[in-house]
């Protein structure tokens, strides 16, 4: 279930990273670049506790 959240994360992150870009949005990209950095931090956090089922 953590992969599939990081991976819904790490999605949307990067679609509102390149929709940010496109409209000139910067509290978009923001929002993406911390959904991101949290998808990121989650699969990383997830990998060192030993637990990737």
């Amino acid at each position: 279930m953590t992969w599939f959240l990081a991976l819904l994360a790490l999605l949307a992150g990067i679609a509102g990273l390149a929709l940010g870009e496109a409209d000139d949005s910067p509290g978009l990209q923001l929002i993406g670049a911390v959904l991101v950095l949290t998808a990121v931090v989650a699969v990383v956090r997830h990998v060192r506790r030993g637990r990737h089922v």
